[in-house]
């Protein structure tokens, strides 16, 4: 597939338009030829193509906002179900959710883009099957609306109650990584929130498809527009005035990003200083132990945020035999 990619964005380069479609079916060369919105199109000129702004940044979140109360009105059970019918969308369109991200991660590539950020844009083998069992536990996970958090009698038979209840509509910016999209729209429909989302662009293809799969597998007693994609910068700015319809803005990124939206919204934000990604060896440690630990959080996903940035460890433990071994397997893997 990856080939066929390359091969694809070379000739469209070149001034032929491409479209990769599926090989199974039939009629696929006839329905493209008839114009129809079927498989990938591959255009020289893509990156200068603007999406439609017929639904404004309010009309957006208010739409999230309406079918967020219909996403409320269902039982555990119907947000249960959607969340199973997401995984099986996902699944069922892994084909062409490759397709999108290996167009992506080609665009990247070509553009320079740091391997870290690459690594991160990009959705390896089993990516999507990883995140269609994610899902499904999640469905599967205790009801996290109307649990009673707290319960104080104020009087006799007057008892007040703390109660779990959907935040409302959620603006969520994240950056380079596309399968938290799928992840936070999972977590939005398990609480019954609305949702906006605002990717990085290096990510636009895949969040574009990933958002159109998961969507889709909204039934119509909600709606589809539960969750919307921003696709531009100005959007953002424009969504970030909207205190009387957005309920909180979540900014899933660097320090710099968080520092800026909080400065840009009266909306609360729910945000994050720089990683403290530390792990701390003590002399008292089974060294056998700590290195399984520092290998898994560091090796397992280098690029990802979450991976450990600073190894501490007890100073009497500085020229032990088991420090020696645990910095050689790093090397060794070339940190």
């Amino acid at each position: 597939m990856t080939a066929k990619v390359k091969a694809a964005i070379v000739a469209s380069t070149s001034g032929t338009p491409v479209v990769i479609t599926s090989g199974f079916a039939s009629q696929s060369i006839v329905n493209v030829l008839r114009g129809e919105k079927i498989g990938t199109l591959f255009h020289k000129d893509a990156s200068l193509w603007e999406p439609s702004k017929d639904v404004t940044a309010r009309e957006m979140a208010v739409a999230a906002r309406e079918c967020s109360r219909c996403l409320q009105n269902l039982s555990s059970d119907g947000r249960k179900k959607i969340l199973l019918d997401v995984a099986d969308a996902l699944e069922a369109n892994e084909d062409l959710i490759r397709i999108e991200n290996e167009a992506d991660v080609a665009t990247a590539q070509d553009a320079g883009y740091e391997k870290s950020l690459v690594s991160r844009l990009t959705m390896r083998p089993g990516k999507i099957a990883s995140l269609a069992k994610s899902i499904r536990t999640l469905a599967n996970m205790e009801d996290p609306i109307n649990q009673i958090l707290k319960r104080t009698e104020v009087a006799e038979n007057l008892v007040l109650e703390k109660t779990s209840c959907p935040l409302g509509v959620l603006l969520i910016v994240f950056e380079s990584r596309p399968d938290a999209l799928v992840q936070i729209a999972s977590l939005a429909i398990r609480s019954g929130n609305g949702l906006l989302l605002k990717g990085g662009k290096e990510a636009m293809r895949s969040n574009t498809i990933l958002h159109k799969v998961i969507t889709g597998a909204i039934p119509d007693n909600v709606g589809e527009k539960l969750i919307g994609l921003v696709t531009s910068r100005d959007e953002i700015a424009d969504l970030l005035k909207l205190d009387d319809v957005i309920d909180l803005v979540i900014p899933r990124g660097s320090n710099k990003l968080v520092s800026q939206i909080k400065a840009s919204t009266k909306i609360p934000v729910l945000g994050h200083a720089d990683g403290v990604c530390h792990v701390y060896i003590d002399k008292s440690a089974d060294m056998n132990m700590a290195k399984r630990i520092v290998m898994d959080a560091k090796i397992d996903y280098p690029a990802a945020c979450n991976a450990m940035e600073t190894l501490l460890v007890h100073k009497d433990l500085m020229k032990s035999p088991g420090l020696d071994d645990i910095l050689l397997a790093l090397k060794t893997e070339g940190i």
